[in-house]
């Protein structure tokens, strides 16, 4: 059992947690993840590596309440326990010698790339960060952004707070004033990550996606979590989750995250109601 030492609701529908896992902790870097069971009963899901405290033992994890087991998750206060907390999973992000990064991420995928971003920035990278939320009141993590970067476009879709519109038209703004990267680093939505390539590719920069599809034993066995790269299988879990995003077949990976999304959305409808939760 793994306890639960902090939670804080970054905005109504995303929460960030501090795990007691030592193990984990000892071993965990950027880029990397975990995966957990809130209970017996419960599912497997993979979530990224937020953050991590070797000398404290813990591990931070940020998720968006968008199914069964994230509902169950986040009924879940400080000082309780989740069942199984395993990892660090995948390969870490390959950071060293980048010397200037920009980092794009979208929505609750800014989670994922606020780790790369600091670890970025805690060897001495020039880190340009753009992140795209839908409106103000679902901005997560500015602060921590702001800290950790040297600078930060902050984008909505509805113009509600800084810039208004999607990451691409700041990304693509830069690059044609003559800005230049040793990498684009983008992650978040697939369609956002699919067009971040699209951005990137006319100016010759290698651009790193960060695929998270089905996933459940972490280990490359049960195959779900494949994605096409380079015209390959590879699989996300062991081979990821960072790929090349010329390589990626995006609109292959769009078709398969939406397969069970009626199911999800069932089972999510019945968790609300277990926890007496709005639907």
């Amino acid at each position: 059992m793994y306890k639960i030492l902090k939670r804080r609701d970054l905005n109504p529908t995303v929460t960030m947690m501090t795990i007691e896992a030592p193990m984990v902790a000892r071993k965990a870097r950027a880029g990397q993840f975990i995966i957990l069971r809130v209970d017996e009963d419960g599912e497997r899901i993979p979530l990224t590596i937020a953050g991590y405290d070797r000398e404290n033992g813990s591990v931070d994890i940020i998720f968006q309440v968008v199914g069964a087991t994230t509902t169950a998750l986040n009924a879940k206060q400080e000082g309780e326990f989740i069942q199984d907390f395993a990892g660090p999973l995948g390969k870490p992000s390959e950071l060293e010698g980048l010397k200037r990064v920009c980092v794009v991420g979208g929505g609750v995928g800014n989670a994922i790339a606020y780790p790369i971003v600091k670890a970025l920035h805690a060897q001495g990278t020039d880190v340009t960060v753009i992140v795209g939320f839908r409106s103000k009141d679902l901005v997560i993590l500015e602060d921590e952004f702001r800290a950790a970067s040297n600078k930060l476009i902050l984008c909505t879709d509805d113009g509600s707070y800084g810039v208004k519109g999607m990451v691409t038209a700041p990304l693509k703004e830069l690059l044609e004033n003559g800005e230049r990267f040793d990498e684009v680093i983008t992650i978040g939505p697939i369609v956002m990550m699919k067009f971040v390539a699209l951005t990137t590719k006319p100016f010759d920069i290698p651009c790193t996606v960060s695929m998270s599809p089905i996933m459940v034993d972490g280990t490359g066995m049960c195959g779900g979590c494949r994605v096409t790269v380079g015209g390959e299988t590879k699989f996300a879990c062991v081979d990821g989750p960072d790929f090349d995003g010329y390589q990626v077949d995006f609109d292959e990976a769009i078709d398969r995250g939406s397969m069970y999304r009626d199911f999800e959305n069932r089972k999510r409808e019945e968790a609300c109601r277990l926890y007496g939760m709005e639907v």
